[in-house]
């Protein structure tokens, strides 16, 4: 089955029972059901993105090389900076406020991609100025200011969806094909990491108090976020961490709890890791290669012998969280069932109490 097959059709899988599965290998990833849709079929909206980093410019490519909506418009506080990631990616317009960027009547949605110390005041400016707002994981610093991000939004009837884009790829939907076919058996752990090497520089976003840094929000949150995806919210939270000199998280450990089941996790800045994952259950294990939260393969190994391999795509995958906000849009929903505002304050609520244990403040707070 090539990639482009397996991304054709939009399924969203449901319990169902077991199939039977065929004897040969080759044979085997023919019952996958997990599929999402091509993201060039989803309606074409018009993006506005604020905040010029890195990842706006990985955002801004996924969206103008693999869907139908363009970019066009940029803030930055920075002028020059604007008009150089403006030249980079192709859009017409920029804007060296922010608020001129939300207020553009150009812009149908904007997407937050500055710090997560000004996620709430970024997405509340938006949704102040009518307008539809995708946020940047971890969506804010706290649950506390997610909720009010989602309150304003609530009561201003727009959309909102953390930028999880994990979830609505393609890998991730077969995996979860293979869960929700029971072919491995009730799940009894997860386990995932995200750890990156970053020297230290007190400068450093990652390093700065001041910009909500540390490993776990940046990092973290990944395979915190899988782990709900995959068992949902957790019961307990235990969590063992090493800060930095700057008294963010350097590196962290941490354990959820779901009565019989558990996901152990880490994330780290002081070395590069596998970024692996795994789901275990009891008639077999799905191992999810590096990078895990990425678009990649995995392999299912079950107890009765049988084995079989999901062949997914490297490259950029930010194209499908686009697509599902556009999708939502033009459906007149104010959130994605894939990534429900509960989704959010769920996560948010689980990094809150590592941060406790930890001994993690941010300033403000």
């Amino acid at each position: 089955m090539s990639n482009d097959a397996r991304t054709a059709a939009p399924t969203d899988p449901k319990p169902a029972s077991l199939p039977h599965l065929a004897a040969t290998a080759a044979d085997l990833p023919e019952v996958i059901s997990g599929v999402v849709p091509d993201p060039r079929t989803a309606p074409p909206v018009r993006w506005g993105i604020l905040g010029a980093g890195n990842i706006a410019g990985s955002f801004a490519e996924a969206v103008r090389d693999h869907t139908r909506a363009r970019v066009v418009a940029v803030g930055s506080r920075d002028r020059a900076r604007a008009e150089h990631f403006a030249t980079e990616h192709g859009i017409h317009t920029t804007h060296a406020d922010y608020t001129e960027l939300v207020e553009d009547p150009q812009v149908d949605v904007v997407y937050v991609a500055t710090p997560h110390s000004h996620h709430r005041d970024h997405a509340l400016l938006a949704i102040a100025a009518g307008k539809h707002v995708l946020v940047e994981k971890a969506f804010t610093r706290n649950e506390a200011e997610a909720r009010e991000i989602l309150d304003a939004a609530r009561a201003a009837g727009v959309f909102v969806m953390e930028a999880m884009w994990t979830r609505f790829l393609p890998h991730v939907a077969a995996l979860r094909g293979v869960i929700a076919r029971g072919e491995i058996g009730e799940i009894v752990n997860v386990t995932a990491d995200h750890g990156q090497f970053f020297p230290f520089d007190p400068a450093h976003r990652l390093y700065a108090p001041e910009l909500a840094g540390g490993a776990l929000l940046d990092l973290g949150v990944y395979p915190v976020s899988f782990a709900h995806d995959v068992l949902g919210a957790p019961s307990s939270v235990t969590a063992v961490g090493a800060l930095t000199e700057t008294g963010v998280d350097g590196q962290l450990g941490i354990t959820l709890g779901y009565g019989r089941a558990m996901a152990t996790l880490s994330t780290t800045l002081w070395s590069q890791t596998p970024n692996v994952a795994s789901i275990s259950g009891t008639a077999g294990r799905i191992e999810v290669e590096g990078t895990f939260y990425a678009p990649t393969s995995f392999r299912v190994v079950r107890h009765d012998g049988a084995e079989w391999r999901y062949e997914g795509f490297r490259g950029e995958g930010k194209q499908y969280q686009a697509a599902e906000v556009a999708r939502c849009l033009e459906a007149g929903l104010t959130e994605s069932p894939r990534m429900t505002w509960q989704d959010t304050l769920d996560v948010m609520r689980t990094m809150d109490e590592v941060r406790r244990q930890t001994g993690v403040v941010y300033p403000g707070e």
